[in-house]
């Protein structure tokens, strides 16, 4: 049995913890997240790989859209292969219009089998809409030459 922490991304304290078994899929806990919080579950959803400061990686998208067969999807990732130590972490975005975005965490692993996942603790209510997210880009400008955009002072665009 996995002990699943899952906490919006937001000022307010919303937190989830479900229990569920180690090997369904994480279509299943993506499922299992989205009731937990009140969703349908029917929009669009990822999990992201992260390590111990939440710094995103690879993606774990509901659906297999990559042109190859053995591409990652939630429907091909079992729970206990894919968080296999406590405390491992994943980053789940759910409906990329409103970007609700959660800390995933495993915060406890027992052999106990359970017959149907549960909500066990609830904390906080869900915010009316998601939070505003700032996404900050890194500024390369200051690593580029002073003149290094001048050949284009050449081109006439006026003709194009």
């Amino acid at each position: 049995m996995y002990k699943v922490r899952a906490i919006l991304d937001t000022p307010e304290d919303v937190i989830r913890t479900i229990v569920v078994n180690n090997k369904i899929t994480l279509e299943e806990l993506h499922l299992e997240i989205a009731k937990s919080f009140d969703f349908d579950g029917q929009e669009m959803a990822s999990f992201y790989r992260t390590d111990n400061d939440w710094n995103q990686g690879e993606e774990i998208p509901l659906f297999n859209m990559s042109e190859f067969e053995n591409a990652l999807s939630m429907r091909t990732c079992v729970l206990e292969d894919t968080l296999a130590n406590k405390n491992d972490k994943l980053i789940y975005v759910y409906d990329f219009f409103s970007m609700w975005s959660f800390y995933i965490e495993v915060i406890d692993i027992t052999d106990e089998i359970i017959e149907a996942p549960k909500l066990i603790m609830s904390i906080g209510k869900m915010p009316e809409k998601a939070p505003d997210k700032e996404f900050i880009a890194d500024d390369f400008s200051d690593d580029l030459p002073d003149d290094s955009l001048d050949i284009f002072d050449d081109f006439d665009f006026d003709n194009y």
